[in-house]
Parts: structure tokens; sequence; C-alpha cells
């Protein structure tokens, strides 16, 4: 478990071979209703690929737990060997080779960061590369439910003067001392601090991932501040039981 609700699962092919795809891509899990009919979930890859020598066999996913949702009873009946039925990769949510931005917003909510984990060696690579500027603003509900906030935090670490880390907690704070607790974190909604990186149309592209009232008030948002269609990529999460 990575937060109360959600569940970091790991798979590897049952043929033992790697998995290529583009960090910011999705699998969907199939599997079937009680009564038998079937249907399926998407889940962005958060698996790391090694910069030198690309993926491996496993298949890393975040789950959310949904009441009484049928793909929440599946995973949670999962046993360590079990198999299930999946497809992919699929998706256009990635960074681009072409890219010539100086900066990413990157901008996400809940299991909206998955993809952002798997781009880290990408972002690595374009910090050394071309000393690009990035900013992850993170919304969490409490510093309990701030999905692989310590590795992001630790990649901010590695590069303070090209990533900001700031986790957005709209109800809870963490307490001082916590590892949590630092001057870049906010209280309050991603959308509310969106304004304050001065989203400009000659420097930035915009990454929006989760919630989709988030998604499209930031959406609004980036385009008022004259970012073009082009440069603002979404990607919407969708509960659904």
């Amino acid at each position: 478990m990575v937060a109360p609700q959600v569940g970091h699962y790991v798979f590897a092919r049952a043929d033992g071979q790697p998995l290529p795809f583009i960090p910011g891509q999705f699998i969907q899990v199939h599997f079937h209703y009680a009564d038998g009919t079937a249907t399926k979930r998407s889940y962005s890859l958060a698996t790391i690929p090694d910069p030198v020598t690309g993926p491996d066999n496993l298949v890393e996913i975040a789950v959310s737990y949904v009441p009484g949702g049928a793909a929440t009873a599946l995973f949670e009946g999962l046993q360590e060997g079990d198999a299930i039925d999946a497809t992919g990769p699929f998706g256009r949510f990635c960074l681009l080779p072409t890219d010539t931005n100086q900066r990413y917003l990157l901008i996400g909510t809940g299991t909206g960061v998955t993809p952002y984990r798997a781009m880290l060696p990408q972002l690595e690579q374009a910090i050394v590369e071309r000393n690009l500027q990035i900013v992850l603003l993170f919304g969490a509900r409490n510093p309990a439910e701030l999905l692989y906030g310590d590795e992001f935090r630790a990649f901010a670490d590695r590069h303070p003067a090209n990533f900001r880390f700031l986790p957005c907690f709209s109800r809870e704070l963490p307490a001082p001392g916590s590892p949590h607790a630092h001057a870049d974190m906010r209280h309050g909604y991603v959308q509310q601090f969106l304004a304050e990186f001065a989203p400009d149309t000659r420097t930035d592209i915009a990454y929006l991932c989760g919630n989709p009232n988030m998604v499209d008030t930031c959406f609004e948002a980036l385009k008022d501040a004259g970012l073009e269609v082009r440069q603002i990529r979404r990607e919407k999460y969708v509960s659904s039981k």
C-alpha cells in the first residue's frame, strides 16, 4: 500500500519478456463481473525504465481502491503468483523527443502522478542535456496520500536547480518536522497555485493528469495564460464501479 486506498502492484510477463513502453503510457487490465460480463480498466505504467538497458520484465501499476468496485475486488483478491490478463501499452501522454521547451509544468492528483514517476529517467536526461526546468505540482488530501512523494523529493534534492516538487495538501498539512513539511508545500488545490509559476507560451509545455475537474480547470487556466492547445497534454482519470 502506497496510500490508504492505493495499492502498488508489480507483475512480470508470463513469457519472461520485457514490456517495451514509453513512460506515460498505460495498460488495460481485463476481468469479468460476477455475471460473466467482460470489462477492462486502464492503469498508467509506474515502472521506471533503466536509462541504459530500458524496461525489464516487470510491470508496475498503482491501483486506487473504489468501495464496491469490480476492479478493486479483482486486485484485492490477488495472491502472489496469480495471473491477470492485460493488453497494451497504449496512449500518447508522453514526453516527445522533439520537444525543445525550456520548462515542463507537470500537474497531477492522486494516481495521476504515476506516469511522472516513470518519466523520471527521461527528465533527468533532459536536465543534463539541455538544462531543462521542471515543476511538479502534486495534489493530495493529506501526507498519507502523497504517492511516491519520497521518490519525487529525493529527485528534487538531486537536482535542486532544475526540479521543484510542490505537494499541495487540500485538507491536512504535514506535522512540523516531518519529511513532507518544507517550504515548497502548499495548502489547497493544485489549480490555486498554477499562476504562481507564470505559465509562458514561449517556454512551457504542460502535462495534466488525474481528477477530471482539475484537468479541465488547469486546461482553461493555461489557455488563458497564452499556452496553445498543442502545448497542453492531458489525461483524465475517472474512477468507475
